[in-house]
């Protein structure tokens, strides 16, 4: 192997649990060799890894098995589910033992209540809640240690244990307090945290699920007349296929008979069925509504629409913002500093027990709950417990990946998939947006007004223009329709944005821009000239029309503080009458495709964020030249592969919606890091100090990651705001 292709993995990572295992895994895959990109998100538990071809699956997996973790290529459609299911489980199993010993214990604490045998059972119940309900938490904890770091599972699993082993010494005579309990209430809380998480986490593969689901196991195939069902894997491109009324479109194909009404709202968001008749396109996944369909299919295999978007979701899901990765590596240093500074205090504690206690007794007085100063040995054990169950890092793990699980929701449910977890971020810095004019600004549904061609060039502009994918090449060929076969050429180029030629022989063939206008009637549409050996020889004037939406998008950008700027292909007449119909100012015409990166280039040069929206292969360099590009999903291959955002269905209004999402998703996490940060400097200092309880520090610990996942919620809905 030649080790210069680049090839992507995606696939599942079993037995993490917090911001600093996944750190961990990637920085095992970055001792790779041949990796040049690695991301693990934590919140979908999904590795995303380029590599050049001289890395394999076997090689990652080894790197994460070498981190003490799991790869799975090939994960059950039920693993989120299942991963729901165990941590229901757990928590119902240690609920079942802390709610009780909870309310033994509040009675002891705050009515002075207590039972003779309430010792032995807090020793016992303990065990059983820690050492079984708590079993994947110390598993993870024992992973973490044998491969040489710290993870949350390390934190949650010395504390819950430091806190038992406080009721066991108590048993044996010693002069320390019980906190059995508490470490019954640190699991049970934990477990709580992990239960909401496999929830959240569980409805966000949801999407991914239901894309899995859309496309038939099978299809009904037309041959010599007869239906047969075969499985779609089988079935090959440019064959009849039937699709009956209330069933799904198997594969992606143009409709050869018939007329139906199509929901593509699962793959779209656009709630309105769609009229489908002879010609039209569909898409492998919709659900055919009410009439009978023979379909020709076109795309088949990992080529299809729902297979490409699968593949597109799957890579965001591994992405994640410059943001999340602070925190991610905050989080791996964390862990080691808040056992290193419990341990300091308890150590405090225990040797200068006098100097302190003076100082801190007086404070500790007027405080609601009961503190241990009558020993070292109670005080040493007081704090350690407190400062290990307060700095428990749920809130900060959680404050960022959550935050983008719900914002992926919300974009999915408007139509939008954003391939980038960085574009959230730089979303809402945008300030210049790049807009093609031919299927962004306008419907991309050219139609031919007139048109000369002689008979004998009409089957060669055919074949000619059954090349190129550009929504000119398509109205021409709807418009001059079938034409007889011609002998493959000897050579074809296509220059992008410009013409597409192809030599038969000695004849060279060609269809693009003219090479001057004066000679054509057509004043306020595009001509495609027709040449041949460089001399025209016809000529197509087409026309397109704005999109419904492309003038209110137009003035919300403008509200949101970008400026919209319409870069086209086109002469400058048809270029002014769109922009001025649309609102847009600024105007380039007559633009080639390297011409709209320089634009890009001089725009960013000037300290400008810059938004590139367009839909065909003469976008696909600028797309990826912005800051942030967004590619329609009716577009090329190309240019979706080319962008951080795919807009499934409509237009500009999706990229106002993104931007909004972007905005409140932003907002969110900062607020998230800002609380979970705060809440730590202020309750470990007075953990250290004894003046925490463990039981008030456990409830704060559960308050601060409630308020985390309650605020990240707020994200829905952004987008209608």
């Amino acid at each position: 192997m030649d080790g210069n292709n680049e090839n992507k993995f995606n696939f599942k990572v079993a037995g993490m649990t917090c911001a600093t295992c996944s750190r961990i895994v990637e920085r095992g895959f970055s001792k790779v060799p041949g990796v040049s990109f690695a991301s693990v998100n934590l919140s979908t538990e999904t590795a995303f890894v380029i590599a050049d071809d001289s890395v394999d699956y076997a090689a990652l997996e080894a790197a994460v098995k070498k981190c003490g973790y799991t790869a799975l290529k090939d994960a059950p459609d039920d693993y989120d589910e299942r991963k729901y299911r165990e941590a229901r489980a757990d928590l119902i199993f240690v609920m079942a033992i802390g709610i009780p010993m909870s309310f033994l214990m509040f009675l002891h604490m705050f009515f002075g209540i207590h039972f003779a045998w309430y010792g032995a059972l807090e020793l016992a119940a303990g065990a059983a809640a820690i050492f079984y309900g708590g079993r994947r938490t110390m598993r993870g904890a024992w992973i973490a240690l044998t491969h040489a770091h710290t993870n949350m599972d390390t934190l949650i699993a010395i504390s819950a244990t430091a806190a038992w082993l406080t009721s066991l010494m108590r048993m044996m005579g010693a002069d320390i307090p019980s906190f059995g309990t508490v470490g019954i209430m640190i699991l049970m809380l934990h477990i709580t945290g992990r239960y909401i998480e496999s929830h959240l986490r569980d409805r966000a593969a949801k999407h991914v699920k239901t894309l899995l689901t859309l496309q038939p196991r099978e299809a009904r195939v037309i041959t010599g007349g007869n239906v047969m069902m075969m499985p779609v894997e089988a079935v090959k491109p440019d064959t009849l296929i039937q699709v009956r009324a209330g069933e799904r479109i198997p594969l992606d194909g143009v409709v050869e008979s018939g007329v139906s009404g199509v929901d593509e709202s699962l793959l779209t968001g656009e709630s309105i069925p769609v009229v489908k008749d002879v010609g039209a396109t569909v898409t492998g996944g919709a659900m055919n509504l009410y009439g009978a369909l023979v379909i020709k299919t076109t795309k088949v295999g990992e080529d299809t629409f729902l297979s490409k978007m699968l593949d597109l979701v799957r890579e965001a899901q591994g992405s994640k913002i410059p943001l999340q990765a602070l925190a991610d590596r905050l989080t791996l240093k964390f862990v080691p500093m808040v056992i290193a500074l419990a341990s300091a205090s308890a150590f405090a504690w225990y040797f200068a027990f006098d100097s302190l206690v003076w100082r801190i007794a007086p404070i500790a007085a007027r405080l609601p709950w009961p503190t241990a100063f009558s020993t070292p040995a109670g005080a040493a054990a007081y704090s350690f417990v407190a400062t290990l169950v307060i700095a428990c890092p749920c809130a900060l793990g959680l404050a960022t990946p959550l935050a983008l699980v719900v914002s992926a929701g919300e974009a999915s449910k408007s139509g939008l998939l954003i391939r980038n977890a960085e574009a959230i971020q730089t979303l809402r810095e945008v300030d210049s947006a790049l807009l093609d004019k031919t299927g962004t600004l306008t419907k991309g549904e050219l139609d031919v007004t007139s048109w000369k061609l002689p008979d004998e060039a009409a089957p060669y502009v055919y074949a000619l223009e059954s090349m190129s994918g550009h929504p000119v090449a398509r109205a021409v060929i709807n418009t001059i329709q079938k034409q007889e076969a011609v002998p493959k050429p000897d050579s074809v180029e296509e220059i992008p944005g410009d013409s597409v030629t192809a030599k038969w022989g000695d004849v060279e063939w060609a269809a693009g821009r003219p090479s001057g206008r004066a000679r054509y009637a057509e004043k306020d549409t595009g001509i495609v000239e027709i040449r041949r050996n460089g001399k025209p020889v016809g000529y197509f004037a087409v026309t397109d029309t704005v999109r419904d939406d492309s003038e209110q998008a137009v003035k919300d950008l403008k509200s949101l503080g970008v400026t919209p700027i319409m870069a086209t292909g086109d002469r400058m007449g048809i270029a002014i009458k769109i922009a001025d119909k649309v609102g847009i100012e600024k105007v380039y015409w007559e633009v080639r495709p390297e011409d709209k990166l320089s634009i890009i280039h001089k725009l960013q040069s000037e300290g400008h964020k810059v938004l590139m929206a367009g839909d065909g292969i003469n976008d696909a360099a600028a797309l990826k030249g912005a800051h942030v590009g967004a590619a329609m999903g009716g577009g090329m291959d190309l240019a979706v592969d080319s962008a951080d955002i795919v807009i499934l269905k409509g237009g500009l209004s999706k990229i106002v919606k993104a931007i909004k999402i972007s905005d409140k998703t932003w907002h969110v996490i900062r607020q998230n890091l800002f609380g979970a940060f705060i809440y730590n400097i202020i309750a470990i200092p007075l953990a250290m100090s004894g003046l925490l309880h463990p039981i008030a520090a456990e409830a704060a610990m559960a308050a601060s990651s409630i308020t985390v996942i309650l605020n990240s919620m707020r994200i829905s809905g952004s987008a209608d705001e």
